[in-house]
Formats: structure tokens, C-alpha cells, sequence
């Protein structure tokens, strides 16, 4: 019997012990190798038990935010962590997020952030161009994305499928700045010079690294992840004279009517805060702190240092909706 009592007593004390920190659901978009390493600090350091559903790589932030929208009466998730600025914007219009200002966030800059307080930005990735150092001299290389539909790099050009994650932000971007028309007329130039559209960004990387096209488009993080493997590769900030370089910062927002509102509350400010965009510029992805103080390894540039497109990132959610039907055209679907 007492055998039994001390069990039954070490059952409850465990049990409490899990109710006092209970859980927080998170849907992410991030790449799990660079999200869970931060997802599991917070769990060490608030108790708090994290259950994450992450996306696919080839459906980039449109399988969890179906499932959010299918989801939207009856809420699994308590927050959405995206690796973009957009589909966020899409929830909130369609009324799947909630108001949430985080005390965590005061010294973001307010073009990163939702005036409604339904979204929070934090570290962010910039759309890039990547180029095979060993096939490409720093003479020849492309500065601006529209090079990339001249001649001489003829079925020598890798992006992402345009119909998921940053690609296609990255074109609702370009119809935003140049107007639909010059827009289609540059992606129609840019597969009429035999654009090889691949699955993901790290594809993207992966064939530039390998030498089999010669330039790639694709995100800083997978571009970072070529650098520090020792790949022949150099990164290009694109347009700097011109339009500019696409900012992506990551999103983070807390779901409507969400099972654990507290907890998911304690966890936005946790991804919002200096010591996670502090972590993500020496992981891997190097991403870049929107907060010009944190502290980043020399290799890593800061958001000032970039001259990002001049984009408002709800309008872009509104234009990529619109512009949907034409993205299947182009690439075939």
C-alpha cells in the first residue's frame, strides 16, 4: 500500500507538474531545422510543452494555412509562425486571427508589424540571387533579377515553383513595383530563355551549387546554408540600384478563439524577442534581426544595410490572390 501511495503521488506530481506549464499548439512554415531548435528553448525554458505542425518544402506556408482556414470554427492551433509576411495577412482577412500586441515587439520598427495587432514581424530573409563562383566571374554576374531574362543565361536560370512560399510573394512583389503588365511581359521573357522551375528554394540552391544551371533565385537562408558548406557559390542583393531587394521577415500570429490563448500569447513573445532573432542570425539560415542593435556574425548583414523594395506586405497578399490564376498559366498547371 504504501508502494502504491508513493506512486500514485509521484503520477500527481508529474501530472501537476504539466498542467502548470500545459501546452501551446504552433503551426509553422519555417523550416523545421532552423524553427525547432528555437521551439525546444522555449519549451526549456517555460515548461510549456510545444506540439508543431510544420509545412512540406514544396508547399511552403499554403498547406498550414489551408488547414487553418479548413480549421477556422473549431481551432487546433494557438499561433501561426510563417516564414513570410503574407499569408498572415491572408488569415487576418479571412478573420482566422486575433489582436495581439506583444511587450516583446516595442522596438520592432512599425513597417514590420500589423497597426490592427494582428501580426508581428521578426528575423527576416531576403530574396537573392545565387550564381556558381566557378562558372560565373564577379565581372559577369547579374545585379538585376531582369538580367536574368537576357541571352546569355539561356536555360542557365533555376527558380521555385511560383505557385507556393517566397517565390510567389516575391512575384506579387514585382507586379506591386512594375505594374501587371511589365511584370508579365518580364516573366514570360524569363521562360521564353528556358527558366527551370524546381521544387523548393534548397533545390534552387542545391543545382547552382552542383554547377548545374549557372544562377539561381532563392531565398538568404538557403543561400547562407550553400556559403557555409563551402559550395563555389556568391550571393547578389538585387536591384539596389533599382527597385530593390525583397525583405521576407518571418510572421507570428495568434489564431482566433485558440484552445491555449495564454500560452500562445507567452510563446509569440518568445519568438518576438531580440534573443531569438539573436539566434537565428548564428544559426545556419543567417537570418537578419530586424532590430539594428542585436548582435550578428560579420557575414550576416543587417536590414539597414539592404535597399529593400518599397512594399506594403498587405497589399502583396491582396495582388498574390489576384494574380493566383496567372501563376498556374505560366507554369502549366
Amino acid at each position: 500500500m504504501k508502494f502504491i501511495a508513493i506512486t500514485c503521488l509521484t503520477i500527481f506530481a508529474l501530472a501537476k507538474a504539466c498542467l502548470a506549464g500545459g501546452e501551446v499548439v504552433v503551426y509553422t512554415s519555417e523550416d523545421k531545422i532552423f524553427s525547432e531548435p528555437v521551439l525546444q528553448q522555449f519549451e526549456k525554458k517555460t515548461g510549456i510543452k510545444v506540439r508543431a505542425i510544420y509545412d512540406t518544402e514544396e508547399t511552403k506556408s499554403t498547406g498550414v494555412v489551408n488547414r487553418l482556414i479548413a480549421e477556422k470554427e473549431y481551432p487546433q492551433a494557438d499561433v501561426f509562425w510563417s516564414g513570410d509576411p503574407v499569408r498572415p495577412v491572408l488569415l487576418k482577412i479571412k478573420g482566422v486571427t486575433m489582436p495581439y500586441v506583444s511587450g516583446s515587439a516595442t522596438d520592432i520598427p512599425a513597417a514590420y508589424k500589423d497597426p490592427e495587432g494582428h501580426w508581428t514581424g521578426f528575423s527576416a530573409r531576403a530574396r537573392v540571387i545565387l550564381y556558381n563562383s566557378n562558372l560565373v566571374s564577379m565581372d559577369e554576374r547579374p545585379m538585376s533579377l531582369f538580367d536574368l531574362a537576357k541571352p546569355r543565361w539561356r536555360g542557365q536560370v533555376a527558380i521555385a515553383n511560383p505557385l507556393f512560399g517566397t517565390t510567389a510573394i516575391h512575384i506579387a512583389a514585382l507586379f506591386i513595383t512594375l505594374g501587371d503588365e511589365k511584370a508579365v511581359n518580364f516573366l514570360n521573357d524569363l521562360k521564353a530563355n528556358g527558366v527551370k522551375i524546381v521544387s523548393s528554394n534548397s533545390e534552387v540552391r542545391r543545382l547552382v551549387a552542383r554547377g548545374e544551371v549557372k544562377v539561381g533565385i532563392t531565398d538568404t537562408d538557403d543561400a547562407n546554408v550553400a556559403v557555409r558548406e563551402g559550395s563555389a557559390v556568391k550571393i547578389v542583393y538585387p536591384d539596389e540600384s533599382g527597385i530593390g531587394t525583397l525583405i521576407i521577415p518571418n510572421m507570428v500570429c495568434l489564431i482566433k478563439n485558440n484552445p491555449n490563448r495564454e500560452n500562445g500569447k507567452k510563446l509569440i513573445d518568445y519568438l518576438v524577442s531580440g534573443d531569438v532573432e539573436k539566434n537565428l542570425a548564428y544559426a545556419m539560415c543567417a537570418q537578419m534581426p530586424l532590430r539594428h542593435y542585436v548582435q550578428t556574425p560579420a557575414d550576416v548583414l543587417t536590414i539597414a544595410a539592404i535597399n529593400g523594395m518599397n512594399i506594403n506586405y498587405h497589399t502583396v497578399a491582396v495582388k498574390l490572390d489576384e494574380i493566383g490564376p496567372f501563376l498556374k498559366q505560366w507554369v502549366g498547371y
